[in-house]
Parts: C-alpha cells; sequence; structure tokens
C-alpha cells in the first residue's frame, strides 16, 4: 500500500493538513474494495482528486474511468446519458446509444454534483447500486453493469433530504463510506505553500518571473475567507503573474485582487433564532393591544348601560360624545357605526326584557312583524322538506337508500325524518 506522501506527489496534492491526510488515507483504503464513496466538502476543494485516487489504486484501474457532472446536464437528456436510449426513444434519437454505465462496465464512473440529479434519476441509480441492473430509455430490456461508483457533492445532504430533493435511501446507498474535504479556511499552514506553487507554475506557463509577496501580503493572504477556495487563490495567483509589472506583490496590491465581500477569515454571524429581548418586545405589544380592547370594551359597556337606563339616544349621544370618538373613532363611517351599534344595543336591552317578561310596548310594535314572518318561514320549509321527501320515497318507490342519495343526505337523517313526520 502505497504511502499518503507518495500519493500526493503522485497526484500533484499540495499540503499537510491533518483532515487532508486523514481524506487521503481512508481514500487509499476503500481504493482495493467496491464500495461506494461519496465525497462532501465546498466547492473548489479539489473533490476530483479522491475518485481519481481510489480508481488508481482498485483493480479497474486498467478499464475506463469516466467523470460526470451531473449538475451540467440537463434534465431531460440526463437519463439517456448515462443509461443510454434506444433509437426513437424520444425526439431526436436518431440511433442507439449506450449510457455511461453500459460503456464503464468494470470501471469506475465519478458522479460530480451528485445532489443535482433529479428524482426520477436517483430512483434508476438506486437500482444500479443495488443489483447493477439499468434500463435504456425507451427500451425494456434489463441489462447488468459491473461499475463503481464514487460521488461528490456539495450540498448539506441532510437538508435536502428534509426538502425531499434527494432519496434518503440513496444517500445512504452511496456514502457507505464518507470522504471529507476541508475548506482552504481550514488550512492556514497549506495556503502560502499552494500560493508559491500556483505562481511558480504561471511564471513557467507565460515565460516570467515568478511573483512573490510581502510579509504583509502573506498575513492578508492567511486571513482572507477564501469562500471559493483552492480554485479562487489558483485564479488570483493566475492574475497577479499576468497583470503585475512588479513581482514583488505588496499587501495593497493584493488587497485589490480580492473581492470585497469576504474580506477576512471571520466566520459570517447570521441570525438565525430570536433573541429574548425580541419575545419580550412582541410580549410588552401584545399585552398593550389587549388593555386597549379591555379599556374599549369597558368604556362600550359604561355606554350600553347609560342608553339602557335613559332611553334617550341623542341624550347618551352628547353626554358621552367623547366615548363615542374614542370606541369608533373619527372616520368618514363613524355614523353608520354608531348607529348599527345603537341597533345592536337595542336589540341587546331587548333581549335583556324579554328574560324578565318585560317588553316595552314600543318596542315590541317595533319587532314583532319580523318575528311572525320568521314563523311563516319556518313553517313554509318544513311543509317543503315534507314534500320533497315525499316525492322523492313515491319516485324510488320506498327505497330509502335512493332517496337519500338524490336529496343528499344520509340514510340515517331520511329515516329520522321519516319517523318526525309520521310517513
Amino acid at each position: 500500500m502505497e504511502s499518503v506522501q507518495a500519493i500526493k506527489q503522485r497526484f500533484g496534492i499540495i499540503g499537510n493538513t491533518p483532515a487532508l491526510n486523514r481524506a487521503i488515507e481512508k481514500a487509499i483504503q476503500v481504493a482495493p474494495t467496491d464500495i461506494s464513496v461519496l465525497v462532501t466538502g465546498e466547492s473548489g476543494v479539489g473533490k476530483e482528486s479522491i475518485p481519481k485516487i481510489i480508481h488508481q489504486l482498485s483493480h479497474r484501474k486498467h478499464n475506463k474511468y469516466i467523470a460526470v457532472n451531473c449538475g451540467a446536464i440537463p434534465e431531460g437528456t440526463i437519463d439517456s446519458e448515462l443509461f443510454g436510449h434506444e433509437k426513437g426513444a424520444f425526439t431526436g434519437a436518431t440511433q442507439t446509444r449506450s449510457g455511461y454505465f453500459e460503456v464503464a462496465d468494470g470501471g469506475t464512473i465519478f458522479l460530480d454534483e451528485v445532489g443535482e440529479l433529479p428524482l426520477t434519476t436517483q430512483v434508476r441509480l438506486l437500482r444500479v447500486l443495488e443489483n447493477g441492473e439499468f434500463i435504456k430509455v425507451g427500451s425494456s430490456k434489463v441489462q447488468k453493469t459491473n461499475v463503481r461508483i464514487v460521488a461528490a457533492t456539495n450540498v448539506n445532504m441532510f437538508e435536502a433530504i428534509e426538502k425531499e430533493k434527494f432519496r434518503e435511501d440513496l444517500y445512504y446507498r452511496l456514502s457507505t463510506v464518507e470522504i471529507h474535504l476541508p475548506p482552504l479556511r481550514e488550512r492556514q499552514d497549506d495556503i502560502h505553500l499552494l500560493f508559491r506553487k500556483f505562481a511558480s507554475d504561471f511564471a513557467l506557463k507565460y515565460k516570467m518571473p515568478t511573483i512573490k509577496l510581502t510579509d504583509n501580503a502573506i498575513q492578508l493572504l492567511l486571513k482572507y475567507r477564501w469562500s471559493g477556495n483552492i480554485r479562487q487563490l489558483r485564479n488570483i495567483a493566475e492574475q497577479l503573474s499576468v497583470l503585475e509589472q512588479n513581482r514583488t506583490i505588496t499587501a495593497d496590491v493584493l488587497r485589490s485582487y480580492l473581492p470585497t465581500t469576504a474580506s477576512t477569515n471571520l466566520p459570517a454571524v447570521i441570525k438565525t433564532t430570536k433573541s429574548e429581548s425580541d419575545f419580550s418586545s412582541e410580549r410588552e405589544i401584545l399585552y398593550k393591544v389587549l388593555f386597549d380592547m379591555k379599556s374599549d370594551l369597558n368604556d362600550l359597556k359604561k355606554l350600553t348601560m347609560e342608553l339602557m337606563k335613559s332611553g334617550n339616544i341623542k341624550e347618551v349621544e352628547k353626554d358621552h360624545e367623547h366615548l363615542i370618538q374614542k370606541i369608533y373613532g373619527e372616520d368618514d363611517n363613524d355614523d353608520t357605526v354608531y348607529e348599527e351599534s345603537l341597533e345592536e344595543t337595542e336589540v341587546l336591552s331587548i333581549s335583556e326584557h324579554a328574560s324578565n317578561h318585560e317588553v316595552p310596548e314600543n318596542v315590541q310594535d317595533k319587532y314583532h312583524f319580523a318575528e311572525e314572518i320568521e314563523e311563516e318561514e319556518t313553517l313554509s320549509l318544513q311543509d317543503k322538506e315534507l314534500e320533497l321527501i315525499k316525492k322523492s320515497l313515491e319516485r324510488h318507490n320506498g327505497k330509502r337508500k335512493l332517496a337519500a342519495a338524490e336529496l343528499g343526505i344520509s340514510e340515517r337523517t331520511l329515516y329520522r325524518k321519516i319517523k318526525q313526520y309520521d310517513l
């Protein structure tokens, strides 16, 4: 088994961070097996190196190695790319095509950005992982393949599972062994080393002297957050190598090339939960609203009692004008609201008198007509209901189930109505 240092030299991996060494060790240990591997880490940390190590150290190294960027293939064609298609399977399928799983039989497939796979493709992939079977698009024939799958993702898989964007069973099938690569900001000792390597490479490529950083520039380099990780560091080194005439780079010059959105290596503070003071202020507002409502309700009770005692609406309105304005405000619709309130108050007073069997004569004259109409309508509805039930039963020869369905009621309700009307 090759050492970690030998693997770094062979695959051009720079750095000596313990987390990086541990990731390479796991890749070396898992390579001789056929276990599925999931490589996790932020974008730009160099996840593509791990599947290459696994393939080259496995018994499949003489067979094909295919890297597939799942996020770069349109959703409508990804099934065809991975599993192939038959001629005429869809518009433009002029001939039969072999997919990656058929071409890479006996080798290794690296599925980069596997978290971007559509759910329908995830189902097909799960079947390949479980029993090595797949079906071409437009075909009914089951084919077998012997492929080692190494996947990589920069998304939080548990969040994707929770949002139902990724199948939980597929995640656990892919991540039999999970290898995590640390972000560049957690590899402080490797940042300057990587920059010097990139600067040397670009000096050789563009045939110009190698750029060097001052001490202040090195400190700035180490403090920067590097949200784009190694890819971003490489781009900065290339820009400085090509654009700067002076080959000694100061902190001010370096700062001009660094985006200001992530200027330091400090964690971003995101307020995800409400503080105790926030809840306290919300409680105070809620209590104030409740107390105001209680005060308005007491004022309304006072106004109602005055109206019931005096019986003179105009007098109450004059004596308690400030209360009326406080309760109903000063909108254009104040008169209407107030009149409606007085009507409700009058009805309330009627109901209270009625409970004591003392209905005033003037009020009785005003409302007895509405009571008579209501009684007539109730009787009329009962007659209509009885008539409809009779007709429905006659139409269906006394079959309650059919009659109930026609009337839109349950058979039990119909039976109760029959007993009620003595039909």
